[in-house]
């Protein structure tokens, strides 16, 4: 494993109740339409790489799919089989899975390949365990991001938050554009053909205590460098949060946020 996928293993251990509790609903938003560009339907042998708490499983599982789900954090797994219990749940971390080349018909990433140090092996492992014609589909967050996610730094810079200089990030030789052509590139580029990547916009609606229990929980990047903070300091956050999502804030008090993800897809060849 990189450096980077050493800080994700323990930046999110523990981790699948309070992600359940705040951002899942915010990941759930692209499974129709990743499940869709997979061509994951009635029989098919689906596999659900970094599964989280099994939202995309599940859905998987309701369109008749045989559906084997992996996540890297057990946290996760135990949320993921008390909610879907149709599906088979097994520990495994990208990119090394443990099944045979072709076993699949179709594999699916949710917000996971963000989460990886060696994005085009992710991809290739991915590619690897679906049968020649059968499709791969993933999602990430662009960059620069949308509202959802640009509002946390707007929060931290207003409350005078400095951002570690020490937290691991993916090589640069190894990173890729979070772009659509960016994304486009690296499925290319780990071997699969035909890939095409789509802009998914909507807006998240929340409560704001879900949305600030993600990074207070220690959720994400910006948990990481919230739970970095003094006490004093996050006072100071939550004082700012409470200011900026007040426009986000509808008639009966939640938030609607303006977000988006990258959604691509192509076929093994």
């Amino acid at each position: 494993m990189t450096a980077f996928d050493e800080y994700e293993r323990a930046l999110w251990a523990g981790q699948g109740t309070a992600f359940q509790g705040s951002f899942a609903a915010l990941c759930a938003h692209p499974a129709a339409a990743l499940l869709d560009a997979a061509a994951a339907g009635d029989g098919d042998r689906l596999l659900d790489v970094g599964t989280g708490t099994g939202t995309v499983a599940g859905l998987a599982c309701a369109r008749g799919s045989r559906v084997t789900a992996v996540d890297a954090e057990p946290s996760m797994l135990d949320v993921a089989r008390q909610r879907v219990p149709g599906a088979e749940f097994q520990h495994a971390l990208l990119p090394h899975l443990p099944f045979p080349d072709g076993a699949f018909d179709a594999a699916v990433a949710n917000f996971v390949v963000n989460h990886v140090g060696d994005p085009v092996a992710a991809v290739r492992e991915l590619r690897r365990v679906v049968r020649a014609g059968g499709r791969v589909a993933v999602t990430i967050w662009p960059y620069p991001p949308p509202p959802a996610q640009q509002v946390w730094a707007t929060i931290f810079d207003a409350a005078g938050v400095e951002r570690p200089a020490d937290l691991p990030r993916v090589a640069p030789d190894q990173d890729f554009p979070r772009t659509e052509d960016g994304l486009t590139d690296l499925l290319r580029r780990a071997g699969l053909t035909e890939p095409s990547c789509d802009t998914l916009t909507w807006v998240h609606r929340t409560d704001p205590e879900a949305w600030w229990s993600g990074p207070a929980n220690g959720i994400g990047s910006h948990g990481a460098i919230l739970r970095r903070q003094t006490p004093a300091t996050v006072e100071r956050v939550r004082a700012e949060f409470d200011r900026h999502t007040a426009p986000y804030r509808d008639g009966d008090g939640r938030l609607a946020l303006p977000t988006a993800a990258l959604l691509a897809s192509a076929t093994v060849g």
